[in-house]
This record gives structure tokens, C-alpha cells and sequence, in this order.
């Protein structure tokens, strides 16, 4: 059998990509200039390559690259045109799904099943915004003055995105797209861990015809080569998806060089279940919400909230449940659930249920074959309240905490007891009930009788420790572009009470 890091190197190749990792700046691969960053294959815990952070200076060329780049695009080429260049980015993506899947896998430590459903959404990604680039215009105002008031909505210009290690193509293709079909330039920055599927998602849409030096990729670290892109001039506007912690850094960053933000945060999701829900339904939906992707996601349930009356139940059934779930490899078609990404994050969950453990839990896990890797179980944590580490932080594993509610009132009050604010579920019969606790509960996103739907031509964001800013849907073009208000006087005299006409 092959080595993980030789294929590594065959994946590589695939994508036409050379060995190693590599910036992408200004339509060129630039090797980086600062230290070494290994990258750890989540599943058997080797390196697989090592490469040099990019650095202060490769960050200050991509950020001019994408100045010039975003003129070009801009002007030389019509809305229209733009659009067309997106639809076939959009067909180059699917027609390289398998390797792009492989690589995000063997990467990302993501079950290749759902990588390729990743990868295919990132193709959906550029199809919807291409059809947005010559729809985007603004509006004739009747202003009282009798002046002709109309409104343009302009690009920012260069705008700068750091994307997570959980879902690394998926989050590229969120924040790109709708940022070059609204006419800007592009600077991004994957996670260090996992560089690899940016660089060949936009070395794939230069080689389709995407204007060189409009996406650039920078490969390295927050402090030393994001912190430089977000104090670039060229830099209008800062998207950040991540953790709440490096969020307000990266906050702190942007505002002391006043520069607005996006911010996709963490969450610490409510998934409720009533008496009157169909329990097996909500079984399935409970799995799906927290120990899909191994529990890796921001909108992930990992507090589930059930009505005492069917809580041991329902708690049952997802016990049992749980046990089928196959752990293992992730670039093997029958994984469902694999590794944690990377040692850092596995220490957080395992200490997280440790804690759990030592202040009186109850801990149901299903046991681990695997000798090696970043792997954690399917878990649930019972007979804590609410306002305990495990209910309240954010555990990103597949680690859920359930707790019981006596009604309605109490699971909403139990649903917005939180710092987060970015999605929710309700389980339900009723349907007054399903509206009523949907309007009450403190989220961007609610499902009812569902979990985890998401569309790009959906709005998609949160609030308090969520983060601000939506990512997705009509509300990213706004997010991405400025209103310019234009007057014309016509009439003969200019309305103009101030001044004197010389003789």
C-alpha cells in the first residue's frame, strides 16, 4: 500500500499541482519565507509534508496583485462577461470533483463521502453567484428636491477572507465566490493545517479563465502573514469563519486598521425535541446534527434539548444508533465518521469530556478499533444542567450534551441561555409550536423537523459569540459591495441657495 504522503504527491499531481505547498500569488506558486508548518495527516498522525510560512512580504505582493487584478476585472469586462468566466469555473470544479474530494480528505481528515459532496457545493457556489454578477444594480430615489437620486452598488476592492480546517474547499468556494461576482480582488487565507484545496480550487479557476492575480492564496499563519494582509492598504474589508477566540483577534486587528468584518463564529446549537415529535425522526436528525463530520461543524447540536417526558427514550434510541456508526479512514467510501483534524482540537474534546467525567456526567461512548489517529467516538454527556463547561462551551467533536425541559417556555429559556447565537432546531407535532419557538430562539439559522439544510442561496450567519455579518444568499452581495448615491440637478437655475454669480 501506498504511503499517505505519496499520496499525497499522486493527488498533487492530479490537480497540477507540484509537490509541496505553495502561495498563489498573482498567478504564479511562490514558495513561503518564514518558518516551518507540518502537516499531519489526522489519521495516522505522520507528517506528510513540510513547508515555510508565506510571510509579511509574499502577504503585501498578493494584496497588490489583487489591487491590479480587481482593476482588470472590474472594468476591462462587462457584468455579463464575469458571469460566463464563474459558470465555467463552476464546471471545472465538477469535472475535478474526485481529485479535489481526495485531497480535501486525505487532508482534512473529512470521510471522502462527504468531500465530494463538499466539493460539488462549491461548484453550486459559483453557478448561483454567476447568475447574481449582472443582476446586481441599485435603485432610482424620489427625493423631494426634484434631483434625478440614483444609487450604484460598487465593489470594496480587495477584500480579505481566512478560512477554517474543518471545511476548507467548502468555506473557499462561500467566501470567494460571491466576492469576485460582485468585481472584487481577493486575498485568502486557508488554515495553515489545511492550505492544499484552496490553492488547487483557484489555480483551477485561473486555468479556466478567472483573471490572474484577482484570488490570490496565502499559505501560513494568522500573526505573522494574516496580520500583515489585514494591515495592507489594499485591504477594504476582513471575512473571518473560526473560532470566537481567534475571531476577536482578528476583530481587534481589523478595527485598529479601521476596516469593517464578517464574522462566522462558533455555536453552541439547540436541537429540542418535544413529546409530540416523532422520536425516531429526531433520532436520525440528531445524529446527523452532531455526529456528522465528527462533530466539526459551527451549526452542530450539541445540546439537545428533550421534554423529560421521552427524554430517557429518545436518549435510548441515539445510544443505539450511535453504535452503527463506522469510524475509520477517511478516504474509504464506507467512513462516516473520521478523525478529529488535528492533535490540537482532539486535546480540546478529549479534555472536554475528561471534565465532564470528573464533575458527575454520565458518559456514553461506543468504543475505538483504531490504535492510531485523532479519533473520538460518538459521546453523549448526560445529568448536567445547563450551565455546565459541556453545555455552554464549544466542544467541536461529536460530543452532545442532553438535557430535559418541562415545557415550552423552558426549552427557549434553556435554548438562548448562551453566548452564541448562530442556529437551532425544533422537533414537533404541533405546529403553532414549531413557528412560536422558532421566532423566540436566539438564531441565524432554525430547521424544524430538520437540521443541517443549507443552501448558498440561503442567508447564513449569527450573533454574540456567533459572530455578524451574513455569508451567503442576496445578503453576501451587500456585504461585499458599497452603495454610491448619485444626484443631477436639471434644471435650468441649480438649486443652490449659497454663493454669488460673478459679473
Amino acid at each position: 500500500m501506498m504511503d499517505r504522503a505519496s499520496v499525497l504527491q499522486s493527488l498533487l499531481k492530479a490537480v497540477h499541482l507540484p509537490a509541496g505547498v505553495q502561495s498563489h500569488v498573482n498567478g504564479e506558486l511562490v514558495p513561503g519565507q518564514g518558518d516551518d508548518i507540518q502537516l499531519i495527516d489526522p489519521f495516522t498522525e505522520k507528517i506528510l509534508c513540510v513547508y515555510s510560512d508565506a510571510g509579511a512580504q509574499i502577504a503585501g505582493n498578493a494584496c497588490d496583485a489583487a489591487k491590479s487584478a480587481q482593476q482588470k476585472w472590474f472594468y476591462e469586462h462587462s457584468a455579463a462577461q464575469r458571469g460566463q468566466v464563474m459558470q465555467d469555473i463552476s464546471r471545472a470544479v465538477i469535472n475535478k470533483t474526485e481529485e479535489l474530494a481526495q485531497l480535501e480528505s486525505l487532508i482534512a481528515g473529512k470521510p471522502i463521502r462527504d468531500c465530494r459532496i463538499e466539493v460539488g457545493k462549491v461548484a453550486e457556489m459559483f453557478a448561483y453567484y454567476a447568475g447574481w454578477a449582472d443582476k446586481l444594480h441599485g435603485e432610482v430615489i424620489p427625493v423631494p428636491s426634484g434631483h434625478l437620486n440614483y444609487t450604484l452598488r460598487e465593489p470594496l476592492g480587495v477584500v480579505f477572507q481566512i478560512t477554517p480546517w474543518n471545511a476548507p474547499i467548502f468555506t473557499a468556494g462561500w467566501q470567494i465566490a460571491p466576492a469576485i461576482a460582485t468585481g472584487n480582488g481577493v486575498v485568502i487565507k486557508p488554515s495553515e493545517l489545511t492550505p492544499l484545496t484552496t490553492v488547487a480550487l483557484v489555480a483551477l479557476a485561473e486555468s479556466t479563465g478567472l483573471t490572474k492575480g484577482l484570488v490570490n492564496v496565502l499559505c501560513g499563519t494568522g500573526p505573522t502573514t494574516g496580520q500583515a494582509a489585514i494591515e495592507h492598504t489594499a485591504v477594504r474589508k476582513v471575512i473571518f469563519v473560526g473560532s470566537p477566540q481567534t475571531g476577536k483577534q482578528v476583530a481587534l486587528s481589523a478595527a485598529q486598521a479601521l476596516k469593517p468584518c464578517v464574522l462566522e463564529l462558533g455555536g453552541k446549537s439547540a436541537n429540542i425535541v418535544f413529546d409530540d415529535a416523532n422520536l425516531k425522526h429526531a433520532c436520525l436528525g440528531a445524529q446527523a446534527a452532531i455526529f456528522s463530520a465528527a462533530g466539526q461543524s459551527c451549526v452542530a447540536g450539541s445540546r439537545l434539548l428533550v421534554h423529560h417526558a421521552v427524554h430517557d427514550e429518545l436518549l435510548s434510541m441515539l445510544s443505539q444508533g450511535m453504535e452503527k456508526i463506522q469510524l475509520g479512514d477517511p478516504m474509504n467510501d464506507a467512513t462516516e465518521i473520521g478523525p478529529i483534524s488535528n492533535a490540537k482540537q482532539f486535546s480540546h474534546v478529549t479534555d472536554m469530556v475528561s471534565q465532564a467525567k470528573a464533575t458527575g456526567a454520565t458518559v456514553a461512548a461506543t468504543p475505538i478499533n483504531a490504535e492510531k489517529g485523532y479519533f473520538v467516538a460518538p459521546t453523549i454527556i448526560s445529568g448536567l444542567d445547563n450551565n455546565s463547561p459541556s453545555a455552554q462551551t464549544e466542544i467541536f467533536g461529536p460530543v452532545v450534551t442532553t438535557i430535559p425541559f418541562e415545557d415550552e417556555s423552558h426549552a427557549i429559556s434553556l435554548a438562548n441561555d448562551t453566548q452564541f447565537g448562530l442556529a437551532g432546531a425544533v422537533w414537533t407535532a404541533n405546529v403553532g409550536r414549531a413557528h412560536r419557538v422558532a421566532a423566540a430562539v436566539r438564531a441565524g439559522t432554525f430547521w424544524i423537523n430538520s437540521y443541517k439544510a443549507i443552501h448558498v442561496s440561503s442567508p447564513f450567519g449569527g450573533s454574540l459569540n456567533s459572530g455578524f455579518g451574513r455569508s451567503s444568499g442576496t445578503d453576501a452581495l451587500m456585504e461585499y459591495t458599497s452603495a454610491k448615491s448619485v444626484w443631477l440637478d436639471s434644471a435650468e437655475t441649480p438649486r443652490i441657495a449659497f454663493g454669488y454669480v460673478p459679473e
